[in-house]
């Protein structure tokens, strides 16, 4: 069965409920997916953002006849018979999602276009360096989610200086993509409480307006380095003020991801610093062997005393319930994910995380599953460039006996 959004609560299988138990899952230990009882069958399932799966399941109801619903429902038994054959094998668990991410921004010409950059770069080195124009948002998202894409995700990476409600080229994104893609998409650039011709309006408006228009997650930057901050300095106590409080208390701790953009700073020893160290794999320029992430503002132009590992733990205790975590670092280097940061991240939090910034390679998705705890994985520009296929990513993780969603 299909699980593409992480429930905020689940139901365990126990003697008390064994009568009622029609199916369950694993994530870590296995849980109650569906029950029934008598002529009633109840299970939490959102075929609409399910992919083709979730169409194939809608289309066997609505048109149970017909030559398309017969054919997905045999492709369904084969796949159901291979997956009971294995039921007991490595390949058993919640499936590894593989996500398509847009970075979109206005052009010097005032166009929305899907952009990447090389360490948040995102200009050409030589020419007029314009906005590197890599595609339109929503063409881009229709694509990746028929290539199989487990999610899609939108960051309007001007966001911050701008009026979000006011971003109407942005909010009509949403609303074609979501006519389009059948599975989550996430939006961010923006969420944040501002003041606009004497009025206020607070983070939770700006998101109510995403999610109408088609987004099912939005993810929060900068201002939740400013709320982790508050956090500590209240000694580790809750308000419900900040966005991501307000947000989850509403919409559910599933519909808040936090985007964490980190840099490395490498020391001699741990000692010399009051953050979250770890040993590198890769020296830093004067031989250092050791290094933390230090979290970002504005787009990586501002930094914080605050470390990657302490902003997880404070987003978390806030009411998050994902994490998207970059690295300036290795952003746009096609090298690989930063094993080091997103293994202490991982582990650190008990929500998902998001390994973001590096992929070059089918072999670096398979990697990061393999060696650290993410639950997911993130690629642009290896997408947008057809470098390399979402379909080729899901090969090499099944065939390594990692979790995925392979058509």
């Amino acid at each position: 069965m299909p699980t593409p959004l992480i429930a905020p609560y689940r139901a365990m299988p126990s003697e008390a409920n064994a009568d009622w138990v029609l199916a369950t899952s694993s994530y870590g230990e296995d849980f109650v997916a569906a029950v029934c009882k008598g002529a009633a069958m109840a299970t939490q399932f959102h075929p609409e953002k399910s992919g083709s799966i979730g169409l194939n399941i809608l289309r066997g109801f609505l048109e149970p006849d017909s030559p398309e619903a017969r054919e997905a429902a045999a492709a369904a038994n084969q796949r159901t018979l291979a997956t009971l054959s294995s039921v007991n094998g490595a390949n058993k668990g919640l499936a590894r999602r593989v996500i398509a991410c847009l970075d979109v921004r206005s052009n010097d010409q005032g166009d929305l276009v899907v952009t990447k950059g090389d360490q948040y770069d995102v200009r050409e080195k030589s020419g007029d360096k314009d906005v590197r124009n890599l595609g339109k948002p929503v063409e881009l998202a229709a694509r990746y989610f028929t290539e199989g894409a487990d999610e899609v995700a939108f960051l309007n990476i001007t966001g911050f200086r701008d009026c979000p409600l006011e971003d109407l080229p942005m909010l009509q994104v949403l609303q074609s993509a979501s006519e389009h893609v059948f599975v989550p998409l996430t939006v961010g650039g923006g969420i944040r409480g501002f003041s606009a011709q004497g009025q206020d309006y607070s983070a939770l408006t700006v998101a109510s307006e995403y999610f109408r228009s088609g987004a099912d997650k939005v993810s929060i930057g900068s201002d939740a380095v400013d709320a982790a901050e508050a956090y500590y300095a209240s000694g580790c106590t809750t308000t419900g003020s900040t966005a991501i409080e307000q947000i989850s208390q509403v919409y559910g701790k599933q519909a808040v991801v936090v985007s964490i953009d980190p840099r490395k700073v490498y020391v001699n020893d741990p000692s010399e610093t009051k953050h979250t160290c770890v040993k590198t794999l890769k020296p830093g320029p004067n031989g250092e062997q050791w290094c933390w992430w230090q979290c970002t503002v504005k787009g990586g132009r501002e930094g914080r005393d605050m470390d990657a590992v302490e902003l997880a733990k404070a987003i978390e205790a806030l009411g998050a319930g994902e994490i998207m975590l970059n690295c300036i670092d290795n952003d746009g280097t096609g090298q690989g994910f930063d094993l080091g940061l997103v293994g202490a991240v991982s582990s650190a939090v008990t929500i998902p995380v998001i390994a973001s910034s590096g992929a070059g390679a089918p072999k670096h998705f398979t990697e990061v599953f393999r060696e650290t705890g993410a639950a997911a994985a993130l690629a642009a520009g290896i997408f947008h460039r057809r470098e390399v296929s979402i379909d080729e990513v899901k090969k090499h993780m099944a065939g390594s006996s990692v979790p995925a969603r392979v058509a």
